[in-house]
């Protein structure tokens, strides 16, 4: 992906864009040294995502911005619907015949086990210290996008 977003950069003579690889958990930064953080898709992943909220607020500067975009899960049919039947159906199917079995079944499981927008708030708040939360549910309630401003 960094290799992509490189390539990308290059194309677009984006001038004074850097692309580094760092622990979600442990990031090499000083406190209090970026403007904005932001994640897609990768928030579900961490080992400990209180540890890697924490982690993210600790580099903002006060009044600085992160902005997670995340699964989630849809409550409303008729995209409940269509989400668990391809979660709970579809997706071990073509686990079964793809070459990376377990690549399906941890996607399932990684959106099934993440909190929903509002528990994904309280962590923001609780273990994070961020403040203005707030978060828009998109696509039918399929992805959600938070944000929070540091303290």
């Amino acid at each position: 992906m960094l290799d992509l977003a490189r390539e990308k950069s290059e194309q677009r003579r984006a001038a004074g864009v850097r692309f580094e690889w760092a622990d979600a958990l442990q990031l090499p930064y000083d406190a209090g040294r970026f403007d904005a953080v932001t994640v897609g898709f990768g928030v579900r992943n961490f080992a400990d995502r209180d540890r890697g909220l924490a982690e993210m607020a600790r580099v903002l500067r006060p009044g600085g911005r992160l902005v997670v975009l995340e699964f989630t899960r849809p409550v409303r049919p008729p995209f409940s619907t269509f989400y668990s039947l391809w979660f709970d159906r579809l997706a071990p199917i073509l686990g079964r015949i793809s070459d990376d079995p377990e690549a399906y079944a941890y996607l399932a499981e990684s959106v099934r086990s993440f909190p929903d927008p509002r528990g994904l708030a309280e962590k923001m708040d609780r273990s994070a210290g961020l403040e203005e939360i707030r978060y828009t549910i998109l696509a039918g309630g399929i992805v959600t996008i938070h944000t929070g401003i540091a303290g």
